[in-house]
């Protein structure tokens, strides 16, 4: 499965639907012996899950974006309700969409400024 397939996919959690993947997010890690001109590797840390709309953030979800301003409320609006969802919290990926473990952890979605 290519993982570009997973955006717009329903989520399911305890048998209902809880939303639709609207991003995907990545954590960098140097692995031990790596030279500084060397690019960390990428995994995936998780999904973003909307209840309301399959679109991305545009990047709204970082604290301190607020321009402009009619945008990013309206982003913000219409993104309200979604969450994140750690890989470990994923019991399946398949082409019909994701199924979320019984005890996943819905976390914030906002991310730290960036610079």
């Amino acid at each position: 499965m290519i993982l570009s397939e997973l955006i717009g996919a329903p989520v399911v959690a305890g048998g209902t639907k809880v939303g639709r993947v609207i991003d995907l997010r990545f954590r960098l890690d140097h692995v031990p012996g790596d030279t500084d001109d060397q690019m960390p590797t990428a995994r995936l840390h998780g999904i973003l899950v909307g209840p309301h709309s399959p679109a991305s953030f545009l990047g709204y979800e970082r604290v301190g974006v607020t321009r402009p301003w009619p945008i990013a409320q309206f982003l913000r609006w219409r993104e309200r309700g979604s969450f994140l969802v750690l890989w470990p919290d994923i019991a399946q990926l398949s082409s019909d969409g994701v199924l979320l473990r019984p005890d996943a952890e819905r976390l914030s979605c906002r991310l730290p400024p960036t610079g």
